[in-house]
């Protein structure tokens, strides 16, 4: 399948060899041929997935990269790796082998331990390189081989990244504190020196990866030794890279700067936004939160990525009978209706799409938000300034002045603000919030907790949606469940998931559920008459979801115990 004289891939001879295991027919492959004539440079591999053709030989299967992936790695003898970047040791990837050298090979450095190094190609027949980095690096190689198209995006990011770190390391710590000195005065653009422009790279890199990886939040970690970068992908949070220490703070830096936080200000908690263009051209908005550490600051940021469609109420997954009584209850002119359940249960994603449904030009709609999560033009959004007095009460009361219809208080938090979310019902406005509550009936007891009394919760609270997230079984795995390769997925990185759906439960308070709200009232009794109406509770909204296949049963237990 190799030219003898580079023992490199030759598009003909692995045709031949397809025609031959019965994958493609001779018209196959002559289209292959014609269509890989312009670029002759490409990987055979590629080329010939670049022509979509069915797999003769397994009816109703693309020869697509993968599958011959697959198949080449059974004809050479080399195991097949579906590389995983969230599984690679970046930093230690990085320091093995250069950029040039990997490209000049073709190869990567895919995992190392005490035994050996395993490097990964896509010409398993070019072995001129093996010897000579044996050698340097004093362990056997064990070769496994691997997309050619992930290897080639993998060393441009994995190696140019490392070259970086190795760079913004080697500054010496009054060249660190130049930087920020830079970053205060905000004269980046004239006077970025060599060594900036290393952590220039690594904060496009940390972004672009963010968002090629799903994450949603990405955590800047400082360490005595060692900062660690985290991302959270699908709720659950995965180690990406260590970096030196003092290449963390400058990180830092660099990203507070973008978001006109103070840079000199290390001793109180910070938060800022900032929209970002990425080399690629996409655009990115991020939400920053700094927190002091004893070695640092810690920064969290959230994504939201500008291509991702804003989800309505079906893509969060909320439908049926559910969806039928939220509409309903969104329907009312005045009341309060609160979305209950953790941080990190997608309560925001919830209120945004009640609040974009409800934001006609018929209406004022107004919000007060710690922090606001989405800036969104179609209605009136306010951040809660505690350095100005300005919190969620004080702020409803101000927005009470402006003739709203509907009114978004982010949290109910305490009582004072629960006291005027109850009077801005009672005096004609619709309310919607949160509570940190365990299910729908608790946001009951809640607000009895909080102060306002029963007749008051009686007259206001018209309904309660308490929510959860659990991730969503990946398609293409369900697909090759019966593949007897053990590879993990491309799509879900063998955790056989892929993105999240949620689950609700939605209580309409009726006359049965407000005969019980009084003195000592009993939770138990709240669930048990909700159920009697109709309850749908987050167990069984879990379990219509295994039903049809679009969870699993452990991963119902995991969220909702």
């Amino acid at each position: 399948m190799h030219d003898p004289q580079t023992k490199a891939l030759d598009l003909r001879r692995v045709l031949d060899a397809l025609l031959a295991d019965q994958h493609l027919d001779a018209d196959d492959a002559l289209q292959v041929l014609e269509q890989a004539k312009p670029c002759p440079a490409v990987h055979p591999l590629e080329a010939i997935a670049a022509a979509g053709l069915a797999d003769r030989r397994q009816p109703g299967q693309q020869l697509d990269l993968e599958r011959l992936c697959l198949w080449l790695a059974g004809k050479v003898g080399q195991p097949y790796l579906n590389i995983d970047p969230l599984h690679l040791d970046l930093a230690q990837i990085g320091s093995l082998m250069s950029l040039a050298f990997a490209q000049r090979h073709g190869i990567l450095v895919v995992a190392t331990d005490s035994e050996s190094v395993t490097i990964a190609s896509a010409q398993p027949y070019q072995g001129d390189w093996q010897a000579d980095l044996a050698r340097s690096l004093g362990k056997p190689i064990r070769r496994v081989l691997a997309s050619p198209t992930q290897l080639r995006q993998l060393a441009q990011s994995v190696l140019r990244l490392a070259h970086s770190v190795q760079g913004a390391q080697h500054q010496q710590p009054a060249r660190l504190g130049e930087l920020e000195q830079l970053l205060e005065l905000g004269r980046r653009q004239v006077e970025a020196s060599a060594d900036d422009a290393h952590i220039v790279h690594i904060v496009d890199w940390l972004l672009q990866y963010a968002i090629e990886q799903r994450a949603s939040d990405i955590h800047l970690e400082p360490r005595r030794d060692q900062g660690h970068l985290r991302y959270r992908i699908d709720g659950l949070l995965h180690t990406v890279y260590r970096f030196p220490a003092g290449v963390i703070l400058a990180l830092v830096s660099r990203l507070k700067h973008l978001a006109r936080m103070d840079v000199a200000e290390k001793r109180r908690p910070q938060d800022g936004r900032v929209k970002s263009r990425l080399p690629g051209g996409d655009e990115v908005e991020l939400r920053l939160s700094s927190l002091p550490t004893p070695f640092g600051e810690k920064l969290v940021l959230r994504l939201f990525d500008a291509r991702q469609p804003l989800q309505g109420f079906e893509q969060l997954g909320l439908e049926g009978k559910q969806l039928a009584q939220w509409q309903t209850l969104l329907a009312r002119r005045q009341g309060i209706i609160l979305v209950t359940g953790p941080t990190g249960s997608g309560k925001t994603s919830t209120l945004y799409a009640s609040l974009r449904q409800l934001a006609t030009p018929q209406v004022n709609l107004c919000t007060i938000e710690d922090p606001i999560e989405r800036l969104e033009p179609a209605f009136n959004q306010m951040q809660v300034q505690p350095a100005l007095d300005l919190g969620f009460a004080n702020g409803v009361r101000a927005l009470l002045r402006q003739d709203p219809d509907i009114i978004m208080i982010g949290e109910i938090r305490d009582r004072e603000t629960a006291q005027v979310a109850v009077q801005a019902a009672l005096t004609g406005h619709l309310v919607l919030s949160t509570l940190h509550t365990q299910d729908a009936c608790g946001a009951v007891i809640r607000l009895q907790e909080l102060g306002v009394a029963d007749y008051l919760i009686k007259a206001t609270l018209v309904g309660v949606m308490a929510q959860r997230l659990v991730r969503t079984l990946c398609a293409s795995c369900q697909g090759r469940a019966a593949a007897s390769d053990g590879q993990p997925c491309r799509d879900c990185r063998g955790t056989g998931f892929q993105g999240r759906t949620g689950l609700f439960e939605v209580l309409v308070l009726g006359e049965g559920l407000r005969r019980l709200i009084g003195p000592g009232t009993d939770l138990s009794r709240l669930r048990q008459q909700a159920k009697a109406d109709g309850l749908v509770d987050l167990r069984a909204s879990g379990q219509a979801k295994v039903a049809c296949g679009a969870t699993c049963a452990g991963e119902l237990l995991r969220v909702c115990g």
